[in-house]
């Protein structure tokens, strides 16, 4: 089985190998997030804290957390599923995957180091490879850089000259996500009174669509009694008149 081990600290990692089969023993039926001794590799890791993070079978299909089994199994995928891209709008379709079970078929494992021993591991903890590219949100800048809210994070952004075909120098930096500027919270406050303006516009028509049924009810009772005091008069003509022929 070869084992994936890559270390966030320094940005590196090691694939290493191993055969012995009771060494193994100490992975099997251990879960995905799950946290190991790393002394069950060998020696060399003594100290070290490893987590599985996933792996693969033998024919390729990776671990799904989740899929409480150490065999291989058809789930339903949809939209937002780990291993299935949509082609069609609500399209879903049966894909194989593995469980989150260590077991035997497992050709390659992936762990994590998530606590460093004391003795340094060459390719893996005795050097730093340093990231190419830095965070791009403006809390994970001021994060990295121990920053307040009154600091500009603009001038903190990691940024990288080159050159390129043409012969000049040119700066390249990201595009700083979330950044809250005076112009964000102008759109904020216009928003924000749109919303409001929208809310007393429909409070003030609901209360003349209530005026104007009221008044169209006021209307129709109005012509419904006209209505009735001219049958009255009608009917009592007619009365007086049938007293005066007889």
């Amino acid at each position: 089985m070869k084992i994936n081990i890559a270390a966030p600290s320094s940005g590196m990692q090691k694939i290493i190998e191993i055969d012995d089969e009771k060494r193994l023993q100490n992975l099997y039926e251990k879960r995905v997030a799950q946290e190991v001794d790393g002394a069950v590799l060998g020696d060399e890791f003594e100290g070290y804290i490893l987590r599985i993070s996933g792996g693969n079978d033998k024919q390729g299909f990776p671990m799904r957390q989740g899929v409480l089994t150490n065999t291989r199994v058809r789930l339903l995928c949809k939209k937002g599923h780990k291993a299935y891209r949509q082609r069609r709008a609500g399209e879903r379709k049966r894909k194989s995957v593995r469980g989150c079970i260590v077991g035997h078929d497992i050709s390659v494992l992936n762990l994590v180091v998530t606590k460093v021993g004391d003795k340094p591991i060459a390719g893996l903890t005795d050097d730093n490879v340093p990231r190419r590219l830095g965070p791009k949100r403006a809390n994970k800048i001021r994060k990295l850089f121990n920053l307040t809210k009154d600091d500009d994070v603009r001038k903190y952004v990691i940024a990288r000259t080159f050159t390129n075909k043409k012969g000049t120098e040119v700066r390249k930096a990201p595009k700083i996500q979330r950044l809250v500027t005076p112009l964000v919270l102008q759109r904020k406050r216009a928003r924000k009174a749109a919303k409001m303006n929208s809310v007393l516009r429909n409070k003030e028509e609901a209360a003349a669509y209530k005026r104007l049924v009221a008044q169209r009810l006021a209307e129709q009772r109005e012509a419904r009694r006209s209505l009735i005091s001219k049958r009255r008069s009608t009917r009592k003509s007619a009365k007086l008149a049938a007293e005066a022929s007889s």
